[in-house]
């Protein structure tokens, strides 16, 4: 058995998740052979799973998105590849409780966050984008790197997407050597291009604490960014500005495509790569997948579908064990999954749902393994 499941946010660790899936599966069959990759698509929690991979930890201190320094971890193997997760820097997570800085919040802090990659010695960068507080598009990360914005006056920008629109001249000559020789792999679920309808400020500012007229600024900002730079750089700026993943949390993905070089490829397709996915399939006849919320966002890139396809491929059987299930036993199947378990269906109450995972986990693999391993 192959337990290949994601987080359950807000509850339990993607190491945590296979931990009681194990325990209730062996419950019914002692002595079951059981395998583990912990997985993530990119987002929060992909650094903990390249932890639990064997990667070793490592932790710098960092501007957080308001300014305020916080301790952000990442992830370096002994090969020079590291994982870096720009929420661990940028994050909501690092936001004061219910308090949004939409136009003000930075990446300055990933930026110091990749600076201490590089010093580490990496050589390869798998860069994680995703639950950011920031619509700066990536200006902060560039500026933390040795780029310099500076307004018409020849000072610099304050930090932040809305000042982005007092920009006037843009330098990146100065960007740290060392990245002319670092591969970074942008890792994204995120396909969006920086600006307009579908870009980063219209689609993910409202998540970030950001009103109609705060979407407004930012979207006409990063547009504004956009166009400096391609001045600066020529026309591959413009370009990357509508290629899929610019819009990757807050425009931090354009920032990475036009400053840093980056290949953009799909969050899970390169996690699974990185956490040795393949072998341990190929050991497997049977896999378990999983995410806390199985839903239409689940069909889209995230770590359940791409554990699916790859099971799929391999011929295998895929079930799937989640919090909640919002997607038809029609689109489950179209995914590559046979059946989901999901803890709503043993407990009806949300927050007991949260506050009792572990548990009803176990709970659920028991009906797993009776269903499927008897």
């Amino acid at each position: 058995m192959l337990i290949a499941a994601d987080k359950f946010k807000g509850s339990l660790t993607a190491v945590q998740v296979a931990e009681h899936v194990t325990a209730g599966l062996r419950r019914v069959v002692p002595g079951l052979d059981v395998a583990a990759v912990p997985v993530a698509d990119g987002g929060d929690g992909t650094v903990a799973a390249a932890l639990a991979a064997g990667f070793t930890r490592h932790e710098a201190r960092v501007t957080g998105p308001t300014g305020t320094p916080v301790t952000a971890t990442f992830a370096l193997r002994e090969d020079g590849t590291a994982v870096v997760e720009m929420a661990e820097a940028s994050g909501l997570q690092h936001l004061p409780e219910g308090v949004f800085a939409p136009l003000t919040a930075t990446t300055y802090g990933t930026g110091e966050l990749l600076l201490a990659a590089l010093d580490a010695g990496a050589t390869t960068i798998v860069f994680g984008v995703g639950g950011s507080a920031t619509t700066d598009g990536g200006a902060g990360m560039l500026a933390a790197l040795g780029a310099r914005f500076l307004d018409a006056d020849g000072n610099p920008v304050a930090p932040g997407g809305g000042p982005l629109r007092e920009l006037a001249t843009a330098d990146l000559s100065g960007l740290d050597p060392r990245l002319a020789g670092t591969e970074v792999v942008l890792a994204s679920d995120v396909d969006n291009p920086l600006t307009g309808p579908k870009g980063a400020p219209a689609v993910y500012g409202p998540q970030k604490g950001a009103g109609e007229q705060d979407v407004a600024a930012l979207d006409a900002a990063l547009a504004h960014y956009a166009q400096v730079l391609e001045r600066a750089v020529g026309p591959k700026a413009a370009e990357y500005a509508l290629a899929p993943g610019a819009g990757a949390a807050g425009g931090i993905g354009y920032g990475a495509l036009v400053g840093l070089d980056a290949t953009f490829r799909a969050g899970i397709d390169v996690m699974l790569e990185v956490l040795g996915f393949a072998p341990a399939l190929a050991r497997a006849t049977f896999v378990i997948t999983g995410e806390g919320s199985l839903d239409e966002q689940t069909l889209h890139g995230k770590a359940p579908a791409g554990v699916a396809a790859a099971a799929r491929a391999a011929g295998l059987d895929v079930v799937a064990v989640c919090g909640r299930l919002q997607l038809p036993q029609e689109a489950l199947t179209r995914a590559g999954i046979q059946r989901a378990y999901a803890l709503t269906d043993l407990e009806s109450d949300p927050a007991r749902c949260m506050a009792e995972a572990g548990p009803l986990l176990e709970r659920a693999a028991e009906n797993l393994a009776r269903d499927f391993l008897l």
